[in-house]
């Protein structure tokens, strides 16, 4: 595997990817997220995608039981019909960053992959402690390891011709759980035997990136194959940001297409907006970090497709590269951000 990228319909030369968005979802279950809604507000909860009904779903996302399900059919009709449409935007390929705990369906994205022509990357591992079983909860670290390697080099347990081409997103909560220190640590082993690229979901406090850096780098993990999710809604701070940065990872900005300042999940943090987004990206650029950005949407629910009144899949093609170029920065740099840099992180490197 070597100097290539493994997607879902087998090993592709890293040349060939084109435009990628490095943290997406096509298919998985939420709900272990949920968020109850306010008292007065119940009925929200089960309601439908009306256009009465949508402006509360933008501000309450995760307190909608339906916005939580990207695994119906109907959505993934919707989702089909979307990557023919990045397909035809520009987009190249799609990393797909649905792991254990959250219904991955690698079969479905070698189909959406066959029919659209866009290039999909599945990731291995496991997701967040609130998301797992019992028995998923008391694996030792040997344990996922040995899963985890199976999903990229042999194939995976419920797809065994499909095999997954990074490790990730791997969930982390602040603090840690037990269970989430070892499966960074099994993703550190792992990464150290196959070389291969590595996705993290930090939690939802600027100290957490780096102490998954540090539990993955102990276990032999290579920082650079090593990518840090979500810092639009962790590391606020620009000095601290550039001083995460110089640890040598690459920075992901993945939120794009989310304006609603307030943060279900962590209501002490404003979420950024697209141009505040743009701004801190340019900041690191500015800094000498353009070959370490990586951006994407991180489509994780039914309201930002477009058949629900989203942004969908093109919305960085189509509305933030334009957006980069009229503050400053330059189409080499953006396209190190989508071309480059993406597919340097996902070759692997034994």
């Amino acid at each position: 595997m070597k100097g290539k990228v493994q997607t879902v319909c087998g090993l592709v030369e890293p040349s060939s990817l084109g435009r990628t968005h490095t943290h997406e979802h096509l298919f998985m279950e939420f709900e272990d997220i949920f968020v109850a809604a306010k008292p007065d507000e119940k009925s929200f909860e089960t309601c439908d995608f009306t256009l009465p009904n949508l402006g509360w779903i933008r501000q309450n996302p995760y307190s909608n039981k339906k916005n939580l399900h990207l695994n119906t059919q109907e959505v993934k009709a919707a989702v089909m019909k979307e990557m023919e449409q990045y397909k035809k935007c520009g987009g190249g390929t799609i990393v797909e960053n649905t792991t254990f705990g959250i219904q991955r369906n690698v079969k479905f994205l070698r189909d959406v992959s066959l029919t659209s022509g866009v290039n999909i990357v599945a990731g291995a591992g496991y997701y967040l402690t609130a998301t797992q079983k019992k028995h998923t909860l008391g694996l030792s670290v040997e344990e996922m390891s040995k899963s985890i390697t199976r999903d990229l080099t042999i194939g995976c347990e419920e797809a065994p011709d499909v095999k997954c081409g990074i490790i990730g997103e791997i969930g982390c909560s602040w603090p840690l759980y037990d269970f989430e220190r070892k499966s960074i640590q099994a993703s550190g082993e792992t990464q150290e035997s196959l070389g291969c690229p590595v996705m993290f979901h930090p939690g939802r406090h600027p100290d957490a990136p780096e102490e998954i850096f540090r539990i993955y780098t102990e276990a032999g993990g290579d920082i650079k194959k090593m990518v840090m999710g979500h810092l639009d809604r962790t590391i606020l701070d620009l000095t601290a940001l550039v001083e995460f940065a110089s640890l040598g990872t690459y920075c992901e900005y993945d939120l794009f297409g989310i304006e609603t300042s307030h943060y279900q999940l962590e209501t002490s943090v404003d979420m950024p907006s697209d141009a505040q987004r743009v701004q801190r990206i340019k900041h690191l650029v500015d800094n000498g970090f353009e070959d370490k950005i990586l951006i994407a949407h991180d489509i994780h629910t039914l309201h930002r497709l477009e058949a629900y009144g989203g942004h969908g899949f093109c919305h960085i093609l189509k509305n933030i590269v334009p957006k980069m170029l009229d503050r400053g920065l330059t189409q080499e740099v953006v396209d190190k951000f989508l071309i480059s840099n993406p597919s340097s992180w996902l070759s692997f490197s034994k």
